[in-house]
């Protein structure tokens, strides 16, 4: 018996997704299990993959590990175990920049199986018989009535900084500083504004709990901006079904949010590397992305799946009504050492919303983080 271990994280999503696949990958290849562990969205978000890529075959990652994986080579370069066809299927059905988020200098440190951005999300009974939200205008009036929430922990408000100011289109991570000084301005005073007009519990939500309370309570009926989770758009999964869809504008321009969604990557240090990459193939064809690992909760990363028909019915069009939003998002740095700042940037962000205070002052102490994050890199 040949064994393959896996890494993911603990939602449905995340998880029964990939054991669903694990599953019928084993059946079609007698003599192989995988077992798949999961861990918290914020261990998700802070373990250190040179640690998990030594006990695993198996990781589910977050992009901006690419430029480590690429220096370090704890993580297998795909493109020289998988064919170049299958890659450039991947890269040609791409939501977005998903797969190509995975690619640092030629690297291909992972597949990218899972597509996601922030979108707007609403109660759809709420709504049933007025306007959802168009604007930012729209969203604060709304947000007067308490019925509007954020994810609000640090690096949720970190990922709407880098929002605000691409939306305004604003120099960024450039010339050794992180936003230039009036389009910063612009994107804390944003944050500020919607923070102050929501409850206080958002300080410690992530999208996970956002989505939770819409789907078992009906006091929050409007989310302008959160990781999309196709399966709260499926009957049943809560208690009030919510409806996705693209993001509303600000200052008449469509909010562009920050690429998000994981990719399936295999430990360099496996001693199965080659069975653990035709798992990984797998897991992201195109069949297998809009048949099964859809079917177990998953949030597909391959194109074909966004645009089926089927996989649109079964979870309120949410792949149709966001795709605009997930093609027109952000992709933030990948060098390596940018994990440095996104460790330690949200929790300025977060109390300026909170206490308020100098813009500016803010935004030197972000540009002091970067600065150590490009010396943290050796770059």
């Amino acid at each position: 018996m040949t064994k393959l271990k896996g890494i993911t994280w603990n939602h449905s999503r995340g998880f029964t997704s990939v054991v669903a696949t694990a599953q019928r990958f084993c059946e079609i290849n007698p003599g192989v299990e995988i077992e798949w562990e999961k861990r918290s969205l914020q261990e998700f978000a802070d373990a250190p993959i040179q640690h998990l890529a030594d006990q695993y075959d198996l990781l589910i990652i977050d992009h901006p590990w690419a430029g480590f994986a690429q220096k370090s080579g704890i993580l297998a370069d795909l493109s020289l175990h998988l064919s170049a066809d299958f890659l450039a299927d991947q890269e040609s059905n791409s939501v977005g920049l998903s797969h190509l988020s995975y690619n640092f200098d030629g690297f291909q440190s992972a597949l990218a199986v899972d597509a996601a951005t922030p979108i707007a999300v609403y109660n759809q009974q709420f709504f049933c018989n007025q306007s959802i939200p168009q604007n930012w205008q729209n969203v604060l009036e709304l947000a007067r009535k308490d019925k509007v929430a954020i994810a609000g922990i640090p690096i949720n408000l970190l990922m709407d900084f880098y929002m605000f100011g691409a939306t305004i289109n604003a120099s960024m991570f450039k010339n050794r500083t992180v936003i230039d000084e009036e389009s910063g301005v612009i994107a804390l005073e944003a944050i500020r504004e919607i923070v102050s007009l929501c409850r206080k519990d958002i300080l410690e939500w992530d999208p996970i709990d956002v989505h939770n309370y819409m789907a078992e309570n009906n006091d929050i009926v409007y989310c302008p901006y959160a990781y999309g989770y196709t399966n709260y758009s499926k009957p049943g999964y809560g208690k009030h079904l919510l409806v996705a869809t693209d993001t509303v504008t600000f200052n008449n321009v469509p909010l562009k949010t920050v690429l998000g969604g994981t990719g399936l990557a295999v430990s360099s240090a496996s001693k199965n590397l080659e069975l653990a990459c035709k798992y990984a193939e797998y897991t992201a064809s195109p069949l297998i992305q809009e048949t099964l690992f859809f079917d177990a909760g998953g949030q597909p990363g391959h194109r074909k799946a966004w645009l089926s028909s089927e996989t649109n019915r079964r979870c309120a069009n949410f792949f149709k009504n966001t795709l605009k939003t997930l093609d027109n998002s952000y992709l933030r740095p990948r060098y390596n050492g940018y994990l440095h700042f996104q460790d330690n940037a949200g929790s300025l962000v977060q109390e300026y919303a909170v206490r308020g205070g100098n813009p500016k002052e803010v935004l030197g102490k972000l540009n002091v983080i970067y600065q150590e994050s490009l010396n943290h890199a050796g770059s």
